[in-house]
Parts: C-alpha cells; structure tokens; sequence
C-alpha cells in the first residue's frame, strides 16, 4: 500500500477516502457499500475510479450488512461504511448473526463516533459503539 507521508492535518475521514482509493487501485476484490452517506465518508474517488464495486444501500444498514455478508461469500472484500451508531447498535443482529458467528471477511468501516454528531442529535450519537462490536465472536 502507497506510504502516505505527513505533510499537514486532514480529517479522519478524508484519511479513510484517500485509503478506500489506495485499497480499490491494488485489490480488485475490495468492494464498498454505503448507506447514503459517501459525501461524508469522502469515498467519492473511490466510486468515480470503480463503479462496479460501489453499493448504494441507502438509508438502510442492516440490509448493507447482509449484502456484505453474501458479497463476502463469493471472495469479496466488503467495506461497509456508515456513521458509529448505524454500523454498530443499530445492525448489531446482523453483525453477530451474519458475520461474526461464521467469521466472513466484512470491514465495517464508520465514521462520527461518540458525541461528535452533537447537531444530528441523540440519534446519531453513540457511546457503546465498541463494547458492543466487542461481544461478537471472533
């Protein structure tokens, strides 16, 4: 993977967008799912560069997370990408029952964790993100 040397501050998303790119470019079985959310995931350069490999899910996680779990299946190397709270308590049955009970090769991959969505308000905000994804069998 390209080396990405540090010259000043970006965003973390930003971050993740120019690595989604790097990983589309080198690996043709990784593919990205998104719920509605890719202006603020910064995956755009992703898409434009590989428009086969990008699923619009809309605003509908649970479904993204199985749409990953049967890409998995075929060799795919799903990204699911959404804000903390909808990859995480909002899809917690299909992350356990889906991917983490038969151990398929799903990234889930958020941004906007904690309180860090304070404008959205309390439903876009999460604290037990992590000890949720925690409890999955790995």
């Amino acid at each position: 993977m390209k080396q990405y040397p540090y010259t000043d501050k970006k965003d973390t998303r930003s971050g993740f967008g120019a690595g989604m790119t790097e990983l589309g470019r080198t690996n043709p079985d990784v593919v990205t799912l998104c719920a509605d959310l890719v202006g603020s995931l910064k995956i755009d350069t992703f898409i434009q560069e590989n428009p086969e490999r990008f699923f619009q899910c809309g605003i509908s996680e649970a479904n993204m997370i199985g749409v990953s779990a049967g890409l998995a299946i075929t060799g795919k190397i799903p990204f699911a990408t959404t804000f903390a709270n909808f990859g995480s308590s909002r899809v917690f049955d299909q992350v356990r029952q889906s991917v983490a009970y038969s151990n398929k090769n799903v990234k889930i991959a958020v941004s906007h964790a904690g309180l860090t969505l304070g404008e959205d308000g309390a439903t876009h905000q999460v604290l037990e993100d992590l000890a949720m994804m925690k409890l999955c069998p790995t």
